[in-house]
C-alpha cells in the first residue's frame, strides 16, 4: 500500500526530488564553497533545499558553514552525522579507536535528510576514491545513492589529468551523469586559459563550467550570499534545468557563459 506524501507537499515536486553530490579531484578543490552556494541559490529561489557533509575529519568549519545557512531546518548533527576529530580519511580516523561507518549507514543518513526537503546537496570528503569505510569509497557512496554528481577542481596546472582520472573512475563504475566545475584561483598560471577547452575536448558532451576566483571571504556565510547573486545563472546551470524549472517560484534567464 502506497503512503501519502507529507502534508503540504506537492506530489509533483516529490516525484522529481533530487540528490546532488559534490565531489572533488582532491582535498581543497572548493567543494564546500560550491556546496554552500548551491544551497543558498536554491533556497533563495524558493526551493526547500538542504545540504550536508556526512563525513568530516579534523576542523568542523565546513559543516558549520553549511549549518549556518540552514540552521532553521537542520541541526549540526543533521548536516554532519559522522565526525572524526583527526584530519585523516574517515576510514583511517575510524580505525583509531572509533567505530567505522558502514555504507548502508552512510546512505541511510543521507536519504533520511533527503526525505525532509525537495533537493539535497551532499558534499563529499577529499577526492572520489577517498576511503570512507573498510570496504567502500566516496565513489561507492555516490553509486549507492544513484544521484547526479558535480566534480569540483581548481583551474591550475595538472587539473586536466586530475579531472580525466576522476571522470574515468566515475564512468568505469557506470556513472555518466556528472558535470565539471572549475574553480578560479587567485593567481592563475598560464594553463588556466586552455585547461577548460582541453577538458571539454577530451570529455565531449560533458558540461564544463568555470567559476571566477571568489576571494578570501568566499567561505563565509556573507561571502556565499554575495557570490550567489553574482553567479546565479552559473549555479542554475550547474544544479540542472530540471530542478530549477520544477522548484523555483520564478524562473529567470538561465543563459550561462562557459569558459
Amino acid at each position: 500500500m502506497g503512503s501519502n506524501p507529507p502534508r503540504g507537499t506537492n506530489p509533483a515536486k516529490t516525484r522529481v526530488k533530487k540528490i546532488v553530490f559534490v565531489t572533488g579531484t582532491d582535498t581543497g578543490a572548493g567543494k564546500t564553497v560550491l556546496t554552500a552556494m548551491l544551497l543558498a541559490f536554491l533556497r533563495r529561489g524558493g526551493c526547500e533545499a538542504l545540504a550536508m557533509k556526512p563525513f568530516c575529519s579534523g576542523p568542523r568549519g565546513d559543516a558549520r558553514l553549511l549549518h549556518g545557512l540552514q540552521r532553521d531546518r537542520a541541526t549540526l548533527d543533521d548536516v554532519n552525522p559522522f565526525y572524526f576529530d583527526k584530519p585523516l580519511a574517515p576510514a583511517a580516523a575510524a580505525g583509531r579507536g572509533r567505530p567505522g561507518v558502514s555504507l548502508r549507514a552512510a546512505a541511510g543518513k543521507i536519504r533520511l535528510l533527503a526525505g525532509r526537503c525537495e533537493v539535497l546537496v551532499v558534499e563529499g570528503v577529499g577526492g572520489l576514491m577517498a576511503p570512507l569505510g573498510e570496504d567502500y569509497t566516496v565513489r561507492d557512496l555516490i553509486r549507492r545513492l544513484n544521484c547526479r554528481t558535480i566534480v569540483v577542481c581548481r583551474n591550475r596546472l595538472g587539473v586536466i589529468n586530475h579531472v580525466l582520472l576522476t571522470a574515468e573512475a566515475l564512468q568505469h563504475a557506470g556513472m555518466e551523469e556528472f558535470t565539471v566545475a572549475m574553480m578560479g584561483v587567485g593567481k592563475p598560471d598560464i594553463s588556466a586559459a586552455s585547461n577548460p577547452r582541453m577538458i571539454r575536448r577530451m570529455l565531449p558532451g560533458r558540461g564544463v563550467f568555470c567559476l571566477p576566483y571568489l576571494g578570501f571571504g568566499a567561505s563565509t556565510a556573507g561571502g556565499v550570499k554575495k557570490n550567489v547573486k553574482y553567479l546565479k545563472k552559473m549555479l542554475a546551470r550547474l544544479i540542472g534545468d530540471d530542478i530549477v524549472s520544477a522548484f523555483f517560484r520564478k524562473r529567470t534567464g538561465l543563459g550561462n557563459k562557459v569558459c
